[in-house]
């Protein structure tokens, strides 16, 4: 591999790997860097736990190669036992030893450490995920939730450095979910491991990470800032990972595309190309449609519905407003009644635009 001994963290290059004829994974690559939380973000079958049980020595390498800190585990010849990768794996199904104590499941993989050291690092893992007064229950004495902070405490005991995730919120109930990510967070950021997490929820990774790797189908689409992603889509299914989108076709013609909620610029398109529109919900701006001189296409009201601080509202927009289903987000509760007829603004930097060829 060519990273040496001067690159940090976890590198990951050029992973193809196969089961029978099947391909799997394709020229996947991924660098983490020491402290970093990534996250491989995609749907199911896609790859991503494959992806993690080659890392993690669970399965052997095919082809391509593994680094940590610049000295090579698996691949061109190499492939180191688990034990001896430096790396901890949290399962989504926690995988604690009934029998033992929280104390000793935490201290379970430190018996290289004197006693008293075992019994210091224990107290301070604890510490860090607020389980330090239950260190004496048994497993089946804790929540869902503090359970997974168990697990947690016991990844992080050997000081890895780098911290595999495995869906590790998916067994919680939502409240819990988001309690327990919000710790597993703050846990992990005061850490130098490298961090690499699966996940198919686009709402964990995007507050999870630093970096967000979206796959599909094996292949690594776009590897980004949540932020990035979300504003700077490189493919409709990127865009559409991170919200739903109302979807329109058309054709570029002097540097535009028309559509029934106006003309948007398309400046980087060929004349003449087919093209589908995706615009996001909350692109869609309602207000009067008698008064409002900006809005650009008028809506009828089909059906509003209330989501908490924001609203969903249901349109009818074009062909005299018995056309193109379209849903629009909207903050507040004053929301348009059915059958309102509406004005509709639509903000640009919440439009994608890309050639209808690939549906990834």
């Amino acid at each position: 591999m060519p990273d040496g001994p001067d690159h940090l963290g976890l590198r990951i290059e050029g992973i193809s790997h196969r089961y029978g004829v099947k391909p799997v994974l394709e020229d996947v690559s991924l660098d983490v860097a020491p402290g970093e939380i990534l996250c491989l973000l995609g749907p199911s079958g896609c790859g991503k736990t494959t992806t993690l049980r080659l890392i993690a020595g669970l399965e052997e390498i095919q082809s391509g190669g593994i680094s940590i800190n610049g000295q090579p585990i698996a691949g061109n010849g190499i492939n180191l036992p688990p034990e001896r990768r430096g790396i901890s794996l949290l399962f989504q199904d926690f995988a604690l030893f009934p029998h033992l104590t929280v104390r000793d499941n935490v201290g379970f993989g430190l018996s290289h450490l004197s006693r008293s050291e075992r019994s210091e690092r224990i107290d301070e893992v604890l510490q860090q995920v607020g389980l330090a007064h239950y260190a004496d229950r048994y497993p089946h004495e804790l929540s869902g939730g503090e359970q997974q902070r168990v697990a947690l405490a016991r990844a992080r005991a050997p000081r890895p450095g780098v911290m595999l995730l495995d869906e590790p919120f998916s067994n919680l109930d939502v409240r819990l979910r988001r309690q327990v990510r919000d710790i597993v967070l703050h846990v992990l950021k005061h850490s130098t491991a490298s961090t690499l997490m699966v996940t198919h929820d686009p709402e964990e990774a995007m507050f999870m990470a630093d970096k967000i790797a979206v796959m599909y189908e094996g292949r690594i689409l776009q590897i980004d800032t949540p932020e990035r992603l979300y504003t700077s889509p490189a493919t409709p299914f990127v865009a559409g990972l991170f919200s739903e989108m109302n979807q329109l076709q058309g054709q570029v013609k002097d540097g535009h595309v028309m559509t029934v909620v106006g003309r948007l610029c398309t400046p980087e398109l060929s004349e003449g190309t087919a093209v589908d529109v995706l615009i996001r919900p909350d692109a869609l701006r309602l207000g009067n449609a008698k008064t409002d001189g900006h809005a650009t296409a008028s809506g009828r009201v089909m059906a509003s519905r209330m989501l908490g601080k924001f609203g969903l509202v249901h349109l009818s927009v074009g062909e005299e407003n018995a056309g193109f289903h379209l849903h629009a987000r909207i903050p507040g509760r004053n929301l348009p009644a059915e059958d309102d007829i509406v004005g509709v603004t639509v903000d640009p930097d919440q439009v994608f635009v890309f050639p209808a060829v690939d549906p990834t």
